[in-house]
């Protein structure tokens, strides 16, 4: 649910009356959805921010048309960023198999590491920052999540063809 509904740990469960009843009895009642159940989910303090956050994003998603529109939104942003890393492989590359690759983190590897550092530098002149992929794997990590418009990811996937004119 994170960063996509609310902040940083926040978790939404839903799940059946059926399997509420049926869960373990041999662990902890905090680890119960049974407990949250039967409590309303006031068993013990809930985290009011996230929960004002959610309810925040989720009137959000609404107002946009829904989670069918903004998926649509989402992978037209993912699209756009796709097809300039597909086009222009020989410069930008996935390491990600076509099939399985992410809507919401579009991850890719220039031909250096010092490339993709100075990708970064260059983008953060620009207003586009925390590019920096994963610190255990490296390259370039775009983050489009659910509030991100498409005009971000067109800006940066004109970057992404401009910075590699210059190259």
């Amino acid at each position: 649910a994170q960063k996509n509904i609310g902040p940083s740990g926040v978790v939404v469960v839903v799940v059946s009356k059926e399997l509420v009843e049926k869960g373990r009895k041999d662990i902890p009642k905090i680890f119960q959805f049974r407990t949250h159940a039967e409590n309303k989910s006031l068993y013990n303090t809930p985290p009011t921010f996230g929960v004002y956050m959610v309810r925040n994003v989720l009137s959000w998603l609404k107002s946009q048309g829904g989670l069918a529109k903004v998926e649509e939104a989402n992978r037209k942003k993912a699209a756009r960023l796709y097809g300039v890393i597909d086009k222009n492989s020989g410069f930008y590359r996935s390491p990600v198999e076509r099939e399985s690759r992410s809507v919401m983190n579009v991850v890719f590897r220039l031909p250096s590491e010092a490339l993709e550092e100075q990708f970064i530098a260059e983008a953060k002149k620009r207003g586009m920052v925390g590019l920096k992929g994963h610190r255990s794997v490296g390259g370039i990590r775009v983050s489009i999540y659910n509030a991100a418009p498409y005009e971000w990811a067109d800006a940066l996937a004109g970057f992404m063809e401009e910075f590699m004119q210059g190259k």
